[in-house]
């Protein structure tokens, strides 16, 4: 029952991210929409064709009765000039400037979705008094594609002009509709359709193209308009360089007045109010169009932003592999010629803290008690068990064995109660559920032989790996943990030495106060805490330790959950060291804490926007690229992770679990990371819990 209220009644900042992820997709969905489903298309220029039905028509056109009508007056010597494909933010402004220094009024068909991007731009043309008319929002035919595509690409384009400059645009003028005589009659049904009662159609008399592919020169020699007659001419100021329309209008616009000729708006050649080509919005119908407009824009900054996230991350990602690879090899190297050192044999307690444990703890004592080890004593401190935890230790009666009771006080205050009652030199700390090898302890405790060292990590192994989400987890200890911890060693700034398994000289344990209680990742915590004295923290790849991974998912959320946040409350804790002047501190302060902000905080929480990335991508653009980055980047962490199994000697034949990770057990991974970063914002206590065991462990490679 409380699942299904906590189900259907869940906490509020889950609410918040998921009305935050919400307005997410439906952002880049929009974007995706308006700039590749609605996208860019062509329409080849026909040229002039007699059986086209505006052979000899005027520019301006209107819908009347089903066809295009034109109702101009002959324009005599006078020019409109109009540029298509803007707002572009470096080419505009130099036409306009041209404009501006000749006095010469201009036309600008904008694209949508570039005013959208420069509203700048925009707003210089409207003071400047030049028109704007729509021009699509993404370049997009106005003769193919659904009607309500063509609508679409009208009516955004619409809501942009208003939000920046207060006024519609009746002016439209078709992408790829030069000249009236290059409209076919199927172009004209569908232009018909999209002019309506409410738009001119604003077509060309003169085509600048076929002036500028000769040249200034040539262009100047033919400057007069066809027939010695003005009208409207056709210039672009967006869609790539356009240095030839400024150079041809700082030469053609006093060429063509020395020649009588007057520049004037669309709205005089057509014989009609400036009004009418632009008539205000409403105060209503420009807050709606404001809003779009930032919308859009902040649709496109998101996907730009999301693009260059994943570019960011691919460095990341790529960087830490490489280095993997190559420090994971050194460590190796290393490590077997650490090997060859003298055996070191201190004696050693083993702390037990036991919270309810009773299906593993009796394995579990009796595989430490089977250590290949001299001087040797358990000591399991039973935190306050309701179950038969105690019971069960009192009743093994084994010679080194004892038996401590206490309050239940958490974990980190039974390892101190284990910390005062121990008399061993080394103390080896071992979760309740874990089993040792025989020669566990002996290879964990050597490389402390090197007084410099103040801890070892073990290599804790997934003992129930049968299942899926065994496996899943068995390649993450091996792949993720074991791997990162070679890495850590020759880097020298490893951060947790696991309580699975763990081996710390007693005088550095007693020099940071032992274990403390702080946070919820003791073990971290403590591991942070010896670094910052300037000891070394060494991995032991032969001190195995088998552990019972959680089999469910509600099992395995609890505990990761209680690793992130716990993890968290650490790097916070000890945020000091990065800014410490102590040289001691220098590797956990600048190596450590900045690592697992990046790739344990940071990294995971923005992944989820690099998978909503990859969908649109699969969806809106070509599925191709994204397929192939998802397959290389497979292919990545196959290689890696084979890697990694050939360090631990395990059999490949896991690996094949490998794919599947990134669609279920990844994305629960971000979720456990993005939840306990907002519980630690809103301060949300969590305790000590144990999970759900079966005892379904099995020692040894292999298995």
């Amino acid at each position: 029952m409380a699942a299904r209220r906590r189900l259907w009644s869940p906490p509020a900042h889950w609410r918040l991210l998921a009305f935050c992820l919400a307005v997410v997709l439906i952002l880049i969905g929009f974007e995706g929409f308006v700039t590749h489903t609605i996208g860019r298309s062509s329409e080849p220029h026909t040229g002039a064709n007699a059986a086209a039905p505006l052979v000899g028509s005027r520019a301006l056109v209107t819908a009347r009765g089903g066809r295009l009508r034109s109702a101009q007056p002959a324009p005599g010597k006078r020019i409109a000039l109009t540029f298509d494909d803007g707002p572009d933010p470096k080419w505009t402004p130099r036409v306009a400037a041209v404009l501006r220094r000749e006095h010469v009024p201009g036309a600008f068909f904008v694209v949508g979705s570039e005013a959208a991007r420069h509203p700048d731009v925009v707003q210089m043309l409207a003071r400047d008094g030049h028109e704007l008319g729509n021009h699509t929002f993404t370049h997009a035919a106005l003769s193919t594609g659904a009607g309500w595509m063509r609508r679409s690409q009208l009516d955004l384009t619409e809501a942009v002009l208003v939000g920046l400059t207060g006024r519609f645009s009746r002016l439209v003028r078709p992408p790829y509709s030069a000249t009236p005589d290059a409209v076919t009659r199927a172009q004209e049904h569908k232009l018909v359709e999209a002019a309506g009662s409410r738009y001119v159609i604003a077509l060309a008399d003169i085509d600048s193209k076929d002036w500028q592919r000769r040249g200034v020169a040539k262009t100047v020699a033919s400057a007069s308009p066809r027939e010695g007659r003005g009208g409207v001419v056709m210039f672009h100021d967006g869609g790539g360089n356009r240095s030839q329309t400024v150079a041809a209008l700082t030469v053609l616009l006093p060429r063509l007045k020395a020649q009588g000729y007057q520049f004037v708006s669309l709205a005089q050649l057509a014989g009609v109010p400036e009004a009418a080509m632009s008539p205000p919005a409403s105060a209503a119908e420009r807050r709606r169009g404001e809003l779009f407009m930032w919308s859009v824009r902040f649709a496109f900054f998101l996907v730009g932003l999301l693009h260059w996230l994943v570019l960011g991350v691919g460095i990341l990602v790529t960087t830490r592999v490489a280095l993997l690879f190559v420090l994971a090899s050194h460590h190796t190297r290393l490590t077997r010629r650490a090997e060859q050192v003298v055996d070191y044999t201190p004696s050693v307690s083993i702390l037990v803290p036991a919270y309810n444990e009773e299906v593993g703890i009796e394995r579990a004592i009796r595989s430490l008690a089977d250590s290949d080890y001299p001087q040797l004593e358990i000591l399991v401190v039973d935190d306050g068990s309701t179950d038969r935890t105690a019971e069960i230790v009192a009743s093994l009666r084994l010679d080194r064995l004892r038996l401590i009771r206490q309050d239940n006080g958490g974990k980190a205050s039974a390892l101190n109660i284990g910390m005062q009652f121990g008399d061993g030199e080394v103390l080896v700390m071992v979760d309740g559920d874990t089993v040792f090898e025989a020669d566990t302890i002996r290879n964990l405790v050597r490389p402390l032989a090197d007084p410099e060292v103040g801890a070892v990590s073990g290599n804790t192994k997934v003992g129930n790996r049968r299942g899926l989400l065994g496996r899943w987890q068995h390649i993450e200890y091996v792949t993720g943990f074991n791997l990162d911890r070679r890495m850590y060693e020759v880097l020298q700034f490893t951060p947790t030495v696991p309580g699975a398994i763990g081996a710390f000289r007693r005088d550095a344990l007693e020099e940071v106060g032992g274990m403390s209680g702080e946070t919820l990742a003791e073990d971290t915590d403590v591991t942070l805490a010896i670094g910052r004295t300037g000891r070394r923290v060494m991995y032991a790849e032969q001190a195995r330790a088998w552990t019972e991974a959680p089999s469910t998912l509600g099992g395995l959320w609890r505990q990761r959950y209680r690793w992130s946040y716990g993890t968290m409350q650490a790097v916070w804790k000890h945020r000091g060291a990065v800014v410490s002047r102590d040289p001691r501190q220098a590797r956990i302060g600048r190596r450590a804490i900045p690592y697992m902000v990046c790739f344990q905080i940071l990294l995971p929480m923005i992944a989820p926007l690099i998978d909503l990335l990859a969908l649109y991508g699969l969806i809106f653009t070509d599925p191709a690229p994204v397929a192939a980055a998802w397959l290389g980047f497979n292919a990545l962490q196959l290689a890696l992770a084979a890697f990694a199994f050939r360090l631990d000697r395990e059999s490949l034949r896991p690996l094949w679990a490998l794919p599947l990770q990134q669609f279920v057990y990844r994305q629960m991974m971000y979720l456990v990371i993005i939840e306990s970063t907002i519980s630690a914002l809103v301060g949300i206590r969590a305790q000590w819990r144990t999970i759900e065991r079966t005892g379904d462990i099995r020692v040894g490679l292999n298995t």
